[in-house]
């Protein structure tokens, strides 16, 4: 007989614990333990063990290999994001804010899947058959190879899912699905875990691909513990604001591709729409003579992108200076200001500091250090750079210019779009001597930087 009894999970990491805590032992953080009833059954020996048969491990030469091509999804960006399109068999997680385009996406994919005549089951825990109609009749027509089932029982979806057997399906959303052998509420550190357990099972055992949508916190991050992430094959994260036209989809986690690719859609109203030129698309309407305003080349993943950084510094009405970044890492800029007032003599310590990255991307990569410092002494100084000139480069906190990644990617980029002139740690320009489409400029220092500003 099942006996209830209840345990502490961390809601971030997924720490079980006999007794609540106010520091999670797993992950550190703070009133993160929810309660939650769980039922104990007996133990049950596995079919393989009542009757004798256990695996036999084997050594690698034995295992055959077997090559699968991937499904294309049509949609470019995605592909890419993806490591070249959908591996059959995989888990893929799928989060965001609302409204931010993740089911739109879904239901896009479901519907050129379905063109090339594969079954595709669309599960919707969140919507009426009818309002999924009148969402689906926004993004265009649809065959009949696309199915779809409104459900929240685990149970239900697992028997429909084995006896469709379709190609892929998609769980919108994960937060909504329950298992009756679980007790807790829907959405719940067991319910979550419970559920992604059996979706991965299918997923390998049917050989489908299982697209999960996931919600976030406040924070950013997908709601429930964190060991769903460890779970699932790919994480994709949703970034834009709603509000605004564009998205740009992130990959944090890909076992069969590159992390922190990332692919760049514009919404519009027949749904999401693909931007194959990422980088003519973000420095759309960039100022040009403006003090404050540079170019600079970042990698995301294995794709060069141009992202213009602007900065406008002031002095404060205040005894203590505000500073603000959107976009940049806000600690990075206060790094960078206090470099520069202690490396090259600007005055910046009694100066408001207001640093924004336009597109509306986050990006934390050190290859931006040099772009942020050349803003914000272009601002100071109120002297503009050169609008036909890219920068990018690692500063340290001697005040040097470190060198960078992947540097004739990020150059032949700026030239594909215009550039004449792209200013580089000397470390790696003395590399790049080869290039002749482009005037290469290297700075050992910030004082070789602020030299191109007088």
């Amino acid at each position: 007989m099942a006996k209830s009894k209840s345990v502490f999970f961390c809601q971030q990491c997924g720490y079980e614990s006999a007794k609540w805590m106010g520091q999670c032992p797993g992950c550190k953080e703070w009133n993160t333990f929810t309660e939650e009833p769980v039922m104990i059954t007996a133990a049950k020996k596995s079919s393989a063990s009542r009757q004798g048969k256990l695996p036999v491990p084997i050594s690698i030469s034995d295992i055959s290999l077997v090559h699968e091509d991937r499904q294309s999804t049509a949609i470019g960006e995605l592909d890419r994001v993806l490591g070249g399109g959908i591996v059959p068999g995989s888990l893929i997680l799928i989060g965001g804010d609302p409204g931010i385009g993740k089911s739109t996406l879904l239901m896009q994919v479901c519907r050129n899947i379905a063109d090339t005549g594969r079954d595709i089951l669309y599960i919707s825990g969140e919507e009426s058959l009818t309002q999924i109609r009148l969402r689906a009749e926004r993004i265009g027509a649809f065959n009949d190879s696309l199915k779809f089932l409104c459900e929240t029982d685990l149970e239900i979806i697992e028997n429909s899912i084995s006896h469709e057997h379709p190609s892929c399906v998609v769980i919108d959303s994960i937060q909504t699905i329950s298992s009756p052998d679980v007790s807790s509420s829907p959405g719940s550190v067991s319910q979550v875990r419970e559920s992604t357990n059996i979706l991965l099972r299918i997923a390998k055992t049917l050989n489908i691909s299982v697209f999960i949508v996931g919600h976030v916190t406040k924070e950013g991050t997908v709601a429930g513990p964190r060991v769903l992430e460890h779970m699932v094959d790919t994480v994709l994260y949703f970034e834009g604001d709603r509000h605004a036209s564009y998205r740009v989809l992130r990959s944090v986690k890909n076992r069969f591709g590159s992390t922190n690719e990332i692919g760049v859609f514009e919404m519009r109203e027949e749904g999401l729409v693909e931007v194959e030129n990422a980088s003519a698309y973000m420095l759309e309407g960039r100022p040009e003579d403006a003090s404050g305003s540079v170019v600079v080349c970042s990698m995301e993943g294995t794709r060069p992108i141009l992202l213009e950084i602007q900065a406008l510094v002031t002095r404060t009405s205040f005894g203590l200076p505000r500073r603000q970044a959107a976009g940049a890492d806000y600690n990075r800029v206060n790094l960078l200001m206090a470099v520069l007032e202690r490396r090259t003599g600007l005055k910046l310590g009694d100066c408001d500091a207001y640093v924004n990255l336009t597109g509306g991307i986050r990006i934390s990569e050190p290859a931006l250090d040099l772009g942020m410092a050349m803003a914000i002494a272009s601002s100071f100084k109120n002297r503009p750079l050169d609008p036909h000139t890219a920068v990018f480069g690692e500063v340290g906190l001697s005040g040097e210019v470190r060198s960078v990644s992947q540097a004739e990617s990020r150059i032949k980029e700026a030239s594909r779009l215009g550039f004449t002139t792209c200013v580089v740690p000397k470390s790696n320009a003395d590399k790049l001597k080869g290039i002749k489409d482009i005037r290469i400029i290297g700075v050992a220092s910030l004082d070789d930087a602020m030299a191109l500003m007088q």
